[in-house]
């Protein structure tokens, strides 16, 4: 099958990569060229426009960073999807809110395209070592079909339900993530004003059961004082603003998470976006 990738950051280009290793047949596109070129070393086809990418594809993924990118590079006039010949197969692992998600199965159903969403659980290390969890929402014969991509690139898929369903699972994973990472910070400082060891702090509080696990890694960042990006502050924020506008659409009250996502503009605002989201903890400090 021929496979196209589009979106090449942090995450994409390492899933792509995963697909090469596989032996895949796959042409790839970013909007700026750098990435792509990268993959082109490593046998990947590289197209300069994403009409190119999609045209012969029988799968395309994409990986990018905000519902409006997604919608700008397939949806907007004589963009993606009007190119994609009939009966292909879009899997968008974007993370999006789930009321895009089902926006996007229309357009592509408009064009005789099969939309299936497909964000992941994972960071930079993850993708890159074929580790990601595939949160897959969409019809079962085509996820069959997909599936077997979805293991060249990480270690699970798990089928959460309909179209929607995959975005929708993964905007719970990330409001979990963002708010345990400002918990865990808020105790860190709190023991450290009443007399206790950062270093000890830092060494005993990841390994209780009460604390999430990925605050173990977290740790260590906080221990040095670098936070080289593995998910990006700022796509931490959007996707806490993409559950408040799911809140907002389903008229749920969403308090936690809204005092959370304000925490994470204002270490934007400090100028910590593009670090790792760790860096919130530089705010509390």
């Amino acid at each position: 099958m021929k496979i196209t990738f589009i979106g090449l950051g942090i995450m994409g280009s390492r899933m792509a990569n995963n697909l090469l290793k596989n032996k895949v047949d796959l042409t790839v596109y970013n909007r700026s060229p750098k990435p792509a070129a990268a993959l082109e070393q490593l046998g990947a086809k590289s197209s300069d426009s994403i009409h190119h990418a999609v045209k012969e594809a029988d799968i395309v993924f994409s990986m990018l960073s905000t519902p409006e990118v997604v919608k700008s590079l397939f949806v907007s006039k004589e963009k993606g999807l009007d190119f994609m010949k009939k009966d292909a197969i879009w899997v968008d692992c974007s993370t999006v809110n789930p009321s895009f998600s089902k926006e996007m199965e229309l357009e592509a159903g408009k064009r005789n395209v099969h939309f299936i969403d497909a964000p992941v659980a994972g960071t930079k290390p993850h993708a890159e070592n074929g580790e990601l969890v595939f949160f897959v929402g969409g019809d079962q014969s085509r996820v069959q079909t997909i599936e077997p991509f979805l293991e060249m690139m990480g270690k699970k898929v798990m089928q959460i339900g309909d179209v929607g369903q995959g975005a929708s699972f993964k905007m719970l994973v990330n409001v979990l993530l963002a708010q345990s990472m400002v918990i865990f910070s808020e105790a860190i400082v709190l023991g450290e004003k009443v007399g206790l060891d950062k270093q000890f702090l830092l060494d005993t509080l990841p390994n209780l059961v009460v604390a999430a696990p990925f605050t173990k890694f977290k740790a260590s960042m906080i221990e040095k004082d670098n936070y080289e990006v593995q998910f990006p502050l700022e796509w931490m924020y959007k996707d806490l603003q993409l559950a408040t506008l799911t809140a907002y659409e389903h008229q749920h009250p969403l308090f936690l998470a809204n005092l959370t996502k304000e925490l994470y503009a204002q270490a934007i605002q400090k100028g910590y976006g593009r670090l790792d989201f760790a860096a919130v903890h530089k705010i509390l400090e």
